[in-house]
């Protein structure tokens, strides 16, 4: 019978060690061995049923099916695991969780809204590489709206640091004379994207939420709470 091999950076990311790609500097470092062995290669492959594979000299943890949670994150909390200056993390708010998950993507410390915790790294990449195109959706009040020109600049692309963003599905959702609400849907995700979109356009941002992730919407989650996502919407993030 043929052993199940697979590369060993997929087994680590999936057994929720960290990223693929950060899984791939492990065993670069010479972090990673298998049956005792070190392994410095990214490519190589091993059997997560019968190879005892180790990160640091400890056994890294044996799937029992993924965990994908909903998170919504409160402003004032940064998405990483860890913080030197001492912030609250989302590690902080999913710490009663059994398990060690990751965040999926980014929401920076003024944002607040939907944040997909997981151990799975496949799930991860899916959601966060660009060739997939998996839309998010954010609501911003923002100040300094004079027109419709401002929000045909940003649907159709700004000049961003990196290049222009690519087409973005913008909407008016709500106008007082003082702010305004909008809708921005993209498909990119670099750091801070859209309040540097918005700042293109002449618009302060005042408060940022992201509210969807492909079909999945944060709904009535209390801020600061998580929930476990069903199947079939771990399906329809998939085909997202």
């Amino acid at each position: 019978m043929l052993m199940a091999r697979e590369r060993i950076h997929k087994i680590l990311a999936r057994s929720g060690c960290a990223s693929r790609r950060k899984s791939e500097q492990f065993i670069l470092q010479g972090r990673v061995t298998v049956n005792g062995k070190v392994v410095t290669i990214a490519g190589s492959k091993a059997d997560p049923r019968t190879d005892r594979i180790c990160l640091d000299g400890k056994p890294i943890p044996k799937t029992s099916g993924r965990m994908v949670l909903m998170l919504n994150k409160p402003t004032g909390v940064v998405t990483t695991m860890h913080d030197p200056q001492g912030r609250p993390t989302v590690a902080d708010l999913v710490a009663q969780v059994p398990r060690r998950l990751f965040p999926v993507g980014r929401l920076d410390e003024d944002s607040e809204g939907l944040l997909i915790m997981t151990d799975d790294g496949d799930l991860s990449m899916r959601i966060q590489h660009p060739r997939y195109g998996v839309q998010k959706t954010y609501q911003v009040l923002v100040q300094g709206l004079k027109g419709t020109e401002q929000l045909d600049r940003l649907s159709e692309g700004v000049p961003l640091e990196h290049g222009v963003s690519k087409p973005a599905e913008v909407k008016l959702l709500h106008q007082n004379p003082r702010s305004a609400w909008i809708s921005i849907r993209i498909a990119e995700g670099k750091k801070r994207q859209v309040r540097h979109m918005c700042a293109e356009v002449g618009l302060r941002v005042i408060r940022l939420k992201r509210v969807a992730i492909g079909g999945l919407r944060l709904g009535n989650l209390r801020p600061g709470t998580f929930r476990a996502l069903k199947p079939n919407e771990i399906r329809y993030l998939l085909r997202a």
